[in-house]
């Protein structure tokens, strides 16, 4: 397990804050991904998914 795997029972549980819709984890990407609102979210070090609006990265 690394520093940026994110526990299973907080991925169980997890929504995209902006359109409470489903997250892809994507473990090699250290990121969470809304395919709804075409949002990346970072997954910091120690395994804490950054789930602010204004740190998500936009997908094209």
């Amino acid at each position: 397990m690394s520093n940026f795997d994110v526990d299973k029972e907080l991925l169980d549980v997890l929504v995209c804050p902006k359109c409470k819709g489903p997250l892809e984890y994507r473990k090699d990407e250290h990121a969470l991904i809304c395919h709804n609102c075409k949002l990346k979210f970072k997954i910091l070090e120690g395994g804490i998914p950054d789930m602010l609006l204004e740190d998500a990265e936009k997908l094209e």
